[in-house]
């Protein structure tokens, strides 16, 4: 069996005093320390007198540069942006505005387009970008206002502490900080000759931004309940490629989403093209991890799209040059968890703040962000932290146009519960009764629930062959997964603990291969779980892992259906290489 990677428990780790720690370098988290400085330097310009500093407000990004592990399609709508820095289109990286929208619907070899692009898809005024650039722009503007951002830290843990209680009351516990990543430790554990112990930094606001199934927001979750009466939190998983195509291909803010083949009707997904400038094509595919056959492969299903004529003679001549993958929330309004508590909040995709409908969320984090900078500096001025004081989060969201957009939408993905034409319906009525559809509330499960053993797929068939098993490639449209990989630019310390976590292996190799045909190997895009040949194994096959693979999209921790997969960071600094993605 593999262990939970616990460090030596006879570590000491230094004390860090903080304001607030910001634990992800994303467009929330960057867009809430932006916001913050801004709030503090214009309050101390009316003040003088006043002791708000920036001083103690930390970033913590686990890549080794800010934005390398940020990766979307990525369309930008300005709206945040603008209110944020109202002239960031004069300086900020951005690609191309977009000019020209189109929606087909694919059949193996065919295309339909649609007559008019429906109205969510409408992308005019808005940006094509590359999230990785904008993010190290945007990073930029934060170390020049003072802020201190950490990179090639990651989050491990966080600290808690009681309120004491007063007499007859229980003490509450309370987010008190964050623990940083031990550096230096081996693969069993043990420190080696440049051990490092991580940092507790005591801090009185712990803010998550950490992307689409935070480790660190995960543990939060969990030890207070939070999904209590919500949804569970469902999400797709997006695999893509970066292109340099002939000239004159697409043009510079072309955009194109096609639904349909390679899915069947019993799957969710869709596909993105974006033109960017000097050639550049961003491709990609979204498919929704609540698929019936487990052994559906997301990598091959975005090498199955190339092969349609379509996208085929787009690409003919052209260079892949790029790959990354990522999981984003799916699950809407009824999926979002109380946003703060004592001591604590949460932002973006952590929170998850995407609309599945229009497949954007970076606006929604930057604003998210930037109310959660709000609700800290007030928070800060009055020197109070409860859940009282930091619950003004909820309020501010509620009544912001996050609520608004989200919730034309709460219901949009739980609608193709049934299948794809069964979605369009529910689709089209929320869209004539303002997101409501024909219920109030659509419920939901988690999308590894969906998932069938092997033995009820006959009766319902399965996806179609080209989707199951390991795309092989042809090396020139189409790449196996450690091809893909290379493209990555995906390097962790290979002694170090193991950062996905199996709790016990007995269930992959004596029930998971019989029973699900070891999905892990399947959706994962980097070739990370493998099943190996061992005549001592219960089903002649052991589990085997290569966690320097991992590009941190956190499907494994998501999608395994017996949820004994736990996703931890690993030493901070190693991951992908999202370098213009």
């Amino acid at each position: 069996m593999l262990t939970f990677r616990k460090p030596p428990t006879d570590i000491t780790h230094p004390q860090m005093p903080a304001d607030v720690v910001i634990v992800g370098g994303g467009p929330a988290g960057m867009a809430c320390a932006l916001r913050l400085s801004q709030l503090i330097d214009e309050h101390n310009a009316n003040n003088p007198d006043s002791q708000l500093s920036k001083e103690n407000i930390y970033v913590l990004e686990k890549a080794r540069e800010i934005g390398q592990h940020c990766l979307s399609g990525a369309l930008l709508d300005p709206r945040s942006m603008r209110e944020l820095l109202p002239d960031f289109e004069k300086e900020a990286p951005l690609d191309a505005p977009v000019s020209k929208e189109a929606v087909y619907f694919l059949t193996e070899k065919g295309k339909f387009r649609f007559p008019i692009t429906p109205p969510p898809l409408r992308d005019h005024g808005n940006h094509v970008i590359s999230l990785n650039r904008f993010v190290k722009w945007l990073g930029g503007k934060v170390e020049a206002a003072g802020v201190t951002v950490f990179t090639g830290f990651a989050g491990s843990e966080l600290l808690y502490a009681d309120d004491g209680g007063a007499p007859g009351v229980p003490a509450r516990p309370h987010v008190s900080g964050v623990r940083t990543d031990d550096k230096g430790l081996d693969k069993n554990n043990q420190p080696k000759s440049n051990f490092e112990p991580g940092y507790d930094l005591q801090a009185k606001i712990t803010i998550l931004a950490e992307g689409a199934r935070g480790s660190l927001t995960k543990q939060l979750i969990q030890r207070f309940d939070l999904m209590k009466d919500r949804n569970p939190q469902t999400y797709g998983q997006g695999i893509k490629e970066l292109w340099e195509v002939p000239s004159g291909r697409i043009a510079a803010g072309e955009v194109i989403y096609t639904m349909g083949w390679p899915l069947t009707a019993r799957e969710y997904g869709g596909a993105w093209i974006y033109g960017s400038k000097d050639n550049v094509v961003s491709l990609g595919f979204v498919t929704g991890l609540d698929y019936p056959d487990p052994r559906l492969d997301p990598q091959r299903v975005l090498q199955q799209l190339k092969r349609h004529p379509f996208v085929a003679k787009l690409l003919e001549g052209g260079k892949m040059i790029r790959y990354g993958a990522k999981s984003l929330p799916y699950g809407g309004w009824w999926a979002i968890p109380p946003v703060a508590g004592d001591g604590w909040m949460i932002l973006g995709d952590s929170a998850g703040f995407l609309n599945s409908q229009r497949l954007k969320g970076i606006h929604l984090a930057i604003k998210s962000g930037m109310l959660a900078a709000e609700t800290a500096f007030e928070a800060l001025k009055n020197d109070d932290f409860s859940a009282a004081s930091l619950g003004a989060l909820q309020q501010k969201v509620e009544s912001s146009w996050i609520k608004d957009e989200l919730w034309k939408v709460r219901n949009f993905h739980q609608g193709f519960e049934h299948g794809f034409w069964h979605g369009m319906i529910h689709a089209g009525i929320q869209q004539f009764t303002g997101g409501r559809g024909v219920r109030a509330r659509y419920t939901g499960i988690s999308g590894y629930e969906r998932m069938k053993p092997l033995r009820d797929l006959s009766a319902d068939g399965g996806p179609e062959a080209g989707l199951i098993g390991h795309a092989k490639g042809d090396g020139k449209l189409t790449f196996d997964k450690l091809t893909d990989l290379y493209h990555s630019g995906t390097k962790h310390e290979e002694d170090q603990p193991a950062h996905l976590v199996i709790h016990d292996t007995n269930i992959c190799e004596s029930r998971c291969v019989r029973e699900f045909g070891s999905p892990c190997q399947h959706f994962c895009p980097a070739s990370v779980y493998e099943l190996l040949d061992d005549p001592a194994a219960p089903n002649g096959k052991r589990i085997s892992l290569n966690p320097s693979n991992c590009v941190h999209c956190k499907t494994c921790d998501i999608q395994d259906p017996y949820q004994i997969i736990t996703w931890v960071p690993p030493e901070g600094g190693g991951g992908p290489n999202y370098d213009g993605m």
